[in-house]
C-alpha cells in the first residue's frame, strides 16, 4: 500500500488500482475522469459505475439473499414514508457477503474511494448499521429523504453511501429507480435504474435528497435487491458543525400526513399515472 499515494504525487493511479484489484473490480474509466464526473454531478456529488465488480463476486450474492430466513429481515414501515426490508444484522451475512465486505472495507478500496471523492481518512462500518442487504417488493417504496448524518452508536460522521444493485433482467415497468432530487426536495433531477452490477456512490450531506418514491410494480415473485455500505470520517474537526439526525424526509407532500384517499392512491395507482400526477403537482 505504500505505493498508493494521494493524487498530488500520483496524478493517475488507474493502472495501480486495476492491478491491485485484478479479478475483483474493473475500472472502465481513468480515476481522474471518475473524480471529475463525481464532483460535477447534479444535484449533488454522485457517480454511477456499471460492471465495476466481477460477476463471480456478485453472482453468489443473489442466491445468498434469497436464502436469508424471514427472521433475518427487518420490515420497516413508517406511515406513508417507507416500506422496505433490510437485513437485521451484519452477523447474518453469508460467505458471499463476507467476501464482498472484505473488499469494500479494505484499505485499498478506501483509498480508491478517496481518490474519486476527495474525502480522505475514510472509515468503514464493520457493523453494517442500516446497511447490508436490502429488498423491496411489489408496492414498496422509500420517499425522498436525506440520509442519517451520524452513525447510530459510534458517533462517526457519515460521508459516503454506496449501493450495489443485484437485479438481473429488471424491466423498466417494474420501476424501483433511485431518484436524486433538488435541494428543496421538489423536483427529480436524475433517475437511475437498479440494474445488476450497477454501483451508485454518492455524498451523504444535507440536504442531498434521494429515494425510491414510486411504489414498485414488479411481479409478486420478484424483489428489488441491493447491497449497501456507508463510509465515515472522524477527528477532522468537521463533526462539530454536523447536527446529528436520522433520515429527514423532503418537505411538502412528503412531510404532510396523507388522508386515507391519498394513501390508497399512492399504494395502488398504476406507476405511470402516479408519476404523471407527481410531475403535474
Amino acid at each position: 500500500m505504500a505505493a498508493i499515494l494521494r493524487a498530488e504525487s500520483a496524478p493517475d493511479l488507474t493502472t495501480q488500482f486495476s492491478e491491485l484489484f485484478s479479478g475483483q473490480i474493473h475500472l472502465s474509466k481513468p480515476i481522474a475522469e471518475l473524480k471529475h464526473t463525481y464532483g460535477n454531478a447534479k444535484p449533488f456529488p454522485y457517480l454511477v459505475m456499471d460492471d465495476l465488480f466481477s460477476p463471480a463476486l456478485l453472482g453468489p450474492l443473489q442466491s445468498e439473499i434469497t436464502r436469508l430466513r424471514n427472521d433475518k429481515w427487518l420490515r420497516i414501515e413508517n406511515e406513508s414514508m417507507q416500506k422496505v426490508d433490510r437485513m437485521r444484522s451484519g452477523m447474518d451475512l453469508g460467505e458471499a457477503g463476507i467476501r464482498l465486505i472484505h473488499l469494500l472495507h479494505s484499505a485499498g478500496f478506501l483509498y480508491l474511494l478517496s481518490e474519486i471523492t476527495g474525502v480522505w481518512q475514510l472509515l468503514p462500518d464493520p457493523y453494517l448499521q442500516g446497511a447490508g442487504y436490502a429488498s423491496m417488493g411489489r408496492g414498496d417504496f422509500f420517499q425522498i429523504h436525506s440520509d442519517r448524518s451520524v452513525a447510530y452508536e459510534t458517533g462517526l460522521r457519515r460521508r459516503l453511501a454506496m449501493i450495489i444493485f443485484l437485479n438481473k433482467a429488471w424491466s423498466p415497468e417494474y420501476r424501483g429507480e433511485l431518484e436524486m432530487w433538488d435541494d428543496e426536495g421538489k423536483a427529480c433531477c436524475t433517475s437511475i435504474a437498479p440494474l445488476f452490477n450497477r454501483t451508485v456512490l454518492f455524498e451523504v450531506a444535507d440536504p442531498n435528497f434521494h429515494g425510491v418514491p414510486t411504489p414498485l410494480a414488479c411481479p409478486a415473485d420478484r424483489t428489488r435487491q441491493s447491497f449497501m455500505v456507508y463510509y465515515h470520517t472522524a477527528g477532522n474537526g468537521e463533526n462539530a458543525t454536523v447536527k446529528p439526525h436520522t433520515s429527514l424526509f423532503a418537505p411538502g407532500i412528503y412531510r404532510r400526513k396523507r388522508t386515507a384517499l391519498q394513501s390508497f392512491v399512492h399504494d395502488y395507482a398504476p406507476p405511470a399515472l402516479l408519476k404523471a400526477v407527481k410531475k403535474f403537482v
